[in-house]
């Protein structure tokens, strides 16, 4: 049986084009556990769809920290 992911919402800083959505994608779905990832460019916000005790809610954001991006958990 498998866990029914998490959905994170955050909130990004420092975009400044529409490629970095791509970029922030494919960094987040590598990573354990990631099952989707949508960037929304428009609102900077950020869907992760997760396993949490494969990778956390600060393990994104550290992936998105060394992508050279800011990112905040959200509440909205």
């Amino acid at each position: 049986m498998t866990a029914t992911p998490t959905r994170t919402l955050l909130r990004a800083e420092g975009f400044t084009c529409p490629s970095c959505v791509s970029k922030i994608e494919k960094i987040l779905t590598k990573l354990p556990g990631v099952s989707d990832a949508t960037v929304h460019f428009a609102t900077s916000r950020i869907e992760v769809d997760h396993d949490e005790s494969a990778t956390s809610v600060d393990g994104l954001v550290s992936a998105i920290k060394k992508a050279g991006y800011t990112a905040r958990p959200s509440a909205f």
